[in-house]
């Protein structure tokens, strides 16, 4: 059981942390204008799936390791309203990602759930809402192979559950020399070629 914390706590963090400075890069790229515009999230303008990707990957993924839950003064807070918005999300990334670096936080359950597991979904929700902000503004989304292996390897794990809540959408085709990130977006319902309609 020890040796499975400590390899989930190795490799996991480290998915997590690379992510966690890719989302960062992602925000402070976000213009000041044009948040009303539509992004690969159909429901969400851009202002709202930056709202969404503030809260749960850096409040929800701290709270998460505190085993905590989120207040309504979070969950109900306009982000974005604040123009210094950006650097307070890598600021508070960074100290939810510090909270993932101990590795009794990876033991035990958070709400029924392996916390390793809840580890992996958190770093699947900053993935793909990363790419959905880079897409919306027109920002190239990196991160490594091992991160693309595993991520795809998250999507495809959680896949049916997601749809089920119609947080995923049904695959799209992909391309057959498309990397594994591109393939983890299309698995989750994303279109990897979505561009931002022509004005």
């Amino acid at each position: 059981m020890l040796d499975m914390q400590e390899n989930a706590y190795t490799h996991e963090h480290a998915y997590m942390k690379e992510c966690a400075a890719e989302a960062a890069r992602i925000a402070r790229g976000v213009p000041r204008d044009g948040l009303e515009g539509p992004t690969p999230c159909g429901e969400y303008d851009l202002r709202a799936l930056v709202n969404h990707l503030v809260l749960y990957t850096s409040h929800g993924l701290e709270h998460r390791a505190l085993r905590k839950e989120l207040p309504e003064e979070l969950t109900g807070r306009d982000f974005t309203a604040d123009d210094a918005w950006a650097r307070d999300y890598a600021d508070q990334i960074d100290r939810a990602v510090a909270a993932w670096a101990d590795p009794a936080v990876w033991d035990g359950e958070i709400s029924g759930t392996p916390a390793a597991d809840t580890a992996a979904m958190l770093v699947l929700e900053m993935a793909l809402h990363g790419w959905d902000v880079a897409k919306a503004t027109g920002q190239e989304y990196r991160v490594s192979a091992d991160t693309g292996r595993f991520v795809l390897k998250t999507v495809e794990k959680n896949a049916e559950m997601y749809r089920q809540y119609d947080g995923f959408a049904a695959p799209a085709p992909v391309a057959e020399d498309a990397s594994s990130f591109e393939r983890a977006v299309a698995a989750s319902g994303r279109d990897p070629r979505w561009r931002p309609p022509a004005r």
